[in-house]
């Protein structure tokens, strides 16, 4: 069980990124990291995932999937290397945590794309990529909480790593954690293509569709708007 927990991420951390943030002294100040420099999965399991992705996804979401997975291992590798979970584990939730957005899958289900998505990975990883199942649940827990945004309780290591990635891809947020020299290199990698505009809109486009959306919980007005508004990605986009 404790190899399981410390190879697919299964360790508990505090929802609220305030407070994994405010209460550790060794916060500090990020140095540029490009992508060659961090480790990008080449197993059997990874390639089929990114050539299923590459598939799905348009450009767009692709590409962000790909900052998602080189923020975050910035973050994990210059913030958090106590944090145990393998490279491969978190590029799988990288690149499957938008695949309910797609234009099929958002208008195929009455669900909210996060808990889709989740639907989807399980299928994927677990009856077509044969993956370990403790591996595959933990990517579908990540999926499905990916917006589960909270000051209360907890969640997966691997949950709050894409979380912290997705919000400072999306939002700009806390931006004290990744070196301005690696936003460039990211993006010079994996363009944002007016990213800012483009997933405002899928936010819009799924409210209206379904009312009831997760997504709606981050404000229906505000999450697109400070999506839309993000100052920190402005020069990228």
């Amino acid at each position: 069980m404790a190899d399981i927990v410390k190879s697919y991420g299964w360790a508990a951390q505090p929802r609220d990124p305030s407070s994994l943030l405010g209460h550790r002294k060794n916060i500090r100040d990020p140095d540029p990291q490009l992508v060659a420099s961090i480790n990008l999965p080449d197993s059997s399991l990874a390639t089929s995932a990114l050539d299923y992705a590459k598939r799905e996804l348009n450009t767009e979401t692709f590409n962000h999937s790909m900052r998602v997975y080189y923020y975050g291992k910035t973050i994990h590798m210059q913030q958090f290397p106590e944090w145990s979970f393998t490279d491969e584990t978190y590029l799988l939730a990288c690149l499957l945590h938008d695949i309910g957005t797609t234009d099929k899958n958002i208008s195929a289900t009455h669900m909210s794309f996060e808990f889709y998505g989740g639907f989807l990975a399980l299928n994927l990883l677990s009856n077509e990529l044969h993956a370990p199942i403790e591996q595959a649940e933990s990517v579908v827990e990540a999926v499905i909480r990916h917006q589960d945004i909270g000051q209360t309780g907890k969640i997966t290591t691997i949950g709050q790593l894409l979380q912290l990635a997705t919000i400072f891809d999306n939002m700009g947020g806390h931006a004290e954690l990744v070196h301005k020299a690696t936003i460039e290199d990211v993006t010079k990698h994996y363009p944002r293509n007016r990213w800012s505009s483009c997933f405002a809109a899928t936010i819009r486009k799924e409210n209206g569709l379904k009312p009831w959306a997760h997504t709606t919980a981050l404000g229906e007005d505000d999450f697109p708007n400070g999506v839309q508004n993000n100052k920190l990605m402005e020069p990228y986009d």
